[in-house]
């Protein structure tokens, strides 16, 4: 295909979204530097000012959500601003979460018994435009009370993130994408001892106006979110090579 073609494709394609009702996200807009899960999305631009649901139903998953929900926090609060973090106690080790690039003493958490009190917090925190995201541990939701953040974000630009352990009813909620984060074993270097970098099996379930996708991903301090597909690394490498 020649760089004409693909453009004119592209364009096509920026043009058809409004009519199947995509609505441009204006957050501001962060690069997570993954390709591969970047296409996924609208104008292969991960969506900011808006709410992302993060499906689980092992204490595992849990765990491995929150690691891959910290690491784009930390991408998030690059830009400036503090993240709050609402749940019923907090599970999460704080120190930890600087492994992935989120800095701990930015992060506010907020214990709450009441699903319907988180709720309420959760929709009065993202209407504060000086927080780069918010995040909820929601179990059950209604497409009304989503709705209701969706509605939230699209006026302060926050990115809102849902979290819901072992949900009673997988309903339909006005969320951008719904991810599912699954714990991989990491894989060390050659001939390096001990254990590898945090690795997650990441599945986009649902994305609105953009393709539902698996990638197995690593996390490390250098290069932030990479590929465990060796052949997905090393590609461009590969075809530069090749047009060499």
């Amino acid at each position: 295909m020649t760089v004409a073609t693909h453009d004119i494709i592209r364009k096509l394609q920026q043009d058809i979204l409004p009519l199947q009702g995509f609505k441009p996200v204006t957050g501001n807009s962060i690069d997570i530097n993954f390709p591969l899960l970047e296409h996924a999305f609208p104008n292969a631009t991960f969506p900011t000012g808006a709410v992302h649901e993060f499906i689980s139903s092992t204490q595992e998953g849990r765990a491995a959500t929150s690691g891959f929900a910290a690491a784009l926090m930390g991408k998030l609060m690059e830009s400036g601003g503090a993240c709050l973090w609402i749940g019923s106690a907090q599970t999460v080790f704080t120190p930890a979460l600087q492994t992935f690039g989120a800095e701990p003493h930015k992060i506010i958490f907020v214990n709450i018994n009441r699903e319907k009190d988180k709720l309420w917090v959760m929709e009065e925190a993202l209407k504060c435009e000086r927080l780069a995201a918010v995040a909820g541990e929601i179990r059950d939701i209604s497409f009304t009370d989503s709705r209701r953040l969706q509605l939230a974000v699209e006026k302060s630009k926050v990115t809102g993130f849902l979290f819901r352990h072992q949900p009673r009813n997988l309903n339909t909620i006005a969320c951008i994408a719904r991810w599912k984060i699954t714990a991989l074993a990491s894989e060390t270097e050659a001939d390096m001892p001990g254990i590898g970098f945090p690795a997650w099996q990441v599945e986009l379930l649902k994305v609105r106006n953009g393709k539902p996708g698996v990638w197995q991903i690593e996390w490390t301090a250098a290069d932030g979110f990479r590929s465990m597909d060796k052949a997905n690394v090393y590609a461009p490498v590969i075809q530069l090579c090749q047009t060499a």
